[in-house]
């Protein structure tokens, strides 16, 4: 067995979402001793140590109490470091802005927005922080949201496909509601009230929100502009749906308070803007879209590639210093 001994190295941050790891081997050929010895030292060294310890029952209590006492003292030593970091972060604060010690950023600042944080559930969950009253209501307006089913008949979800359409073709003649022309939108079939299914209402609004608010990347993704597109492609305005579904899902928006860390870091986002779930939804497609350009995917590997946008959302969702969806890396690609 070498001397040496490996180091494990992670990398992160590739485009489809997952980790790459190598070994290093370098930086730790100083060691006096090997880290695995021979059986033969190794019972010898026990023997004699055993013999030292237990001449005399004196020897045999001291020892006890010296190991229980070492790891006293080594808890202790990790809640001072905790605690020293703390008092650095603080100081540090101090120095720069007397409003920035509870932002988000500093420790403090991460220990009071997740008080629960430390109590892990089944399922990688935790309990949910209490809401101040604006996120309550916040939360309880996009729940409202999401319960809404589409519905053909409503004419007021007849207005919004046609908002759509014009927002998505402006020089062009708006079609019947049930027109072989909705499938150059990527529509499944001639009538998009058939597409939605666990979508619901919401999936249209963010559509609409995307087109209003950043036309640019809107009509890029729309009409699949960007990079070198596979020859069966997958279809806009379903795909917008299926993203919506995904991160409802994904911060456990439909039922109870948020409890995957994901979920409660969105909380906070939502007090900061009460759009920010629409926000999200514009930088989720224009993420899904890079993967699926990175992966050179094709329409039967679209549950993969939106798997892919998920785990690397959840990743951007949970970074230090996220205070609004404009300060996750993603958004940058936004236009």
């Amino acid at each position: 067995m070498s001397s040496r001994s490996l180091r494990r190295r992670l990398h992160h941050g590739d485009v489809d979402g997952k980790r790459k790891e190598h070994f290093d081997s370098s930086g730790l050929d100083s060691l006096s001793e090997p880290l695995l010895a021979d059986d033969d030292y190794t019972e010898n060294k026990k023997i004699c140590t055993l013999e030292d310890l237990w001449d005399d029952e004196r020897k045999r209590a001291q020892f006890h109490w010296t190991f229980i006492f070492s790891n006293i003292i080594a808890q202790w030593a990790q809640w001072l470091g905790v605690w020293w970091m703390i008092v650095l972060d603080l100081s540090d604060a101090i120095k720069l802005d007397t409003n920035v010690v509870l932002g988000s950023g500093s420790i403090i600042g991460r220990l009071l927005s997740f008080p629960y944080s430390a109590l892990n559930l089944p399922n990688n969950r935790i309990l949910p922080p209490s809401l101040s009253p604006l996120q309550e209501e916040r939360v309880r307006l996009l729940r409202q949201r999401l319960e809404v089913p589409f519905d053909g008949s409503k004419a007021e979800h007849q207005d919004a496909l046609k908002q759509l359409w014009k927002l998505a073709y402006p020089n062009r003649e708006l079609p019947s509601l049930k027109s072989e022309l909705w499938k150059e939108m990527g529509w499944q079939g001639s009538d998009p009230s058939t597409d939605f299914r666990g979508g619901g209402f919401i999936s249209l609004e963010n559509l609409i929100f995307f087109a209003k608010t950043y036309p640019d990347s809107f009509q890029r993704l729309l009409n699949k502009q960007d990079g070198i597109r596979a020859d069966w492609e997958y279809p806009f305005a379903v795909a917008g749906i299926n993203i919506s579904f995904m991160l409802a899902k994904m911060l456990d928006l439909q039922a109870g308070n948020p409890t995957s860390l994901s979920g409660i870091c969105f909380l906070k986002l939502l007090e900061e803007d009460e759009m920010a779930f629409d926000n999200l939804f514009c930088v989720a497609f224009q993420m899904m879209d890079a993967q699926w350009l990175a992966k050179r995917a094709t329409y039967m590997e679209f549950n993969d590639v939106l798997k892919c946008t998920r785990a690397q959302l959840e990743r951007e969702l949970t970074l230090e210093d996220i205070s609004s969806i404009k300060d996750l890396p993603a958004y940058s690609m936004l236009r």
